[in-house]
């Protein structure tokens, strides 16, 4: 944070201390659990990223290492953040078939540790799976009512994003990439594998079909970006199949591994968390470099999107509403009261657009389009964006979290 902060910004900047990165540097990338001296020194990272400005604890449930951690564990350390006054967020175990599982975890969590709990980038994933946002925002709801601060998160598109290792079992990433690529050159275990693989294709984040899976970007071979498995597989001069589609998602792994896109998610889910009083907006995106690679067009498009196609267009929630998803009510939830209203003594962190145009351009077809729209975006009270361009202003602070000490 100190960096950033000599570097300065143009936005505010503030950050969670990561529970995997907390394991990882404690166990590695290993499926084991912690030993008692082990998870005491995690608490103690806790500590200490809380007393060095985190606004606590997130978790990646899904991915190594933490998708190697018992839920006690997680809420050692959740209930250490929270002690502090932070909260807790969650990329879940799972979002497809055992997503309202993953969702009653990621409660059990802030219930279990006395502290505030969010379900990060809510989604349904795979087509067998899809209307089981009924079920998990009623179990959020049930929990708010004997007293769980649980809340939700979501990005407005029907497809998500990430490394291309989330179609590999757990199991298999175990150790970390070079036991990975041991088993994989094992023809016994690179079967299983695989076969895994297959299904995850079949019914989770590959929709039934390898064109749903697109590369966003590949750094052995930038020519990938854009393409979707069925192209590649098709390139090499194979039937365009599930089996050999999850063969080319194995060799673009030993490769060097890749960013992705899967559209697996369902508009109608979509619609109903977006309409939930518990949800708020978040892009799930990155800072993007314009014009490299094919990256999801959430990184341009999230809160615009949501303004013009399910506002204007929609009709799905009022302005107002998505207006408080987007500002007072994230700003709530973060312990932020000088900022996300309009109001004299509050820090004037303003966006002035004109409803009757915004909108996102970004496709997953053409990702590197701007939003238009916005007029004019303060930070801080400095204008940042005038309405053409970026400005040389850079008022951008560090947001520390409730126990920090700098």
């Amino acid at each position: 944070l100190e960096q950033v902060e000599r570097v300065r910004t143009s936005v505010n900047f503030g950050a969670f201390i990561g529970q995997g990165s907390i394991r990882e540097s404690v166990i590695g990338p290993n499926d084991r659990p912690a030993t008692p001296e082990e998870r005491a020194r995690m608490i103690e990272i806790t500590k200490q990223g809380m007393r060095d400005g985190a606004f606590g604890l997130s978790t990646g449930l899904f991915y190594v290492p933490g998708t190697f951690t018992p839920t006690e564990e997680v809420t050692a350390l959740a209930t250490v953040a929270g002690e502090m006054g932070g909260i807790h967020i969650s990329h879940m175990r799972n979002e497809a078939r055992d997503v309202l599982k993953s969702v009653n975890e990621t409660i059990a969590i802030g219930e279990s540790g006395g502290l505030p709990t969010q379900v990060t980038h809510h989604k349904i994933i795979g087509k067998g799976n899809w209307g089981a946002s009924e079920a998990t925002l009623a179990a959020v709801t049930m929990a708010r009512a004997r007293g769980v601060d649980a809340t939700i998160d979501q990005y407005p598109y029907t497809a998500s994003s990430t490394g291309i290792n989330a179609l590999l079992p757990a199991w298999a990433q175990d150790g970390g990439r070079d036991a990975t690529l041991k088993r994989l050159k094992d023809p016994e275990t690179r079967a299983k594998i695989k076969a895994i693989v297959v299904e995850n294709i079949k019914f989770d984040r590959g929709g039934g079909d390898p064109k749903n899976i697109q590369i966003a970007s590949a750094g052995f071979d930038v020519s990938l970006a854009g393409k979707n498995l069925a192209q590649i597989t098709a390139a090499r001069g194979i039937e365009v199949t599930i089996e050999n589609a999850a063969d080319t998602a194995l060799d673009i792994i030993e490769k060097g591994g890749a960013s992705a896109i899967f559209h697996a998610i369902s508009e109608d889910d979509l619609v109903r968390i977006l309409k939930d009083q518990n949800t708020m907006i978040a892009s799930d995106g990155e800072v993007i470099r314009f014009g490299v690679a094919a990256p999801h067009p959430r990184g341009y498009g999230t809160f615009v999107r949501v303004l013009g196609r399910y506002v204007r267009d929609l009709k799905v929630i009022t302005l107002q509403d998505a207006i408080r998803k987007m500002t007072s009510f994230p700003a709530q939830r973060l312990g932020l009261f000088d900022r996300g209203l309009v109001r004299p003594s509050m820090k004037a962190d303003l966006v002035l657009f004109d409803e009757n145009e915004i909108g996102d351009k970004a496709t997953f077809e053409k990702p590197h389009q701007y939003a238009v729209g916005v007029k004019w975006v303060l930070v801080n009270g400095e204008v940042i964006f005038d309405g053409q361009a970026m400005t040389a202003a850079r008022p951008g602070k560090i947001l520390k979290g409730p126990s920090s000490e700098w």
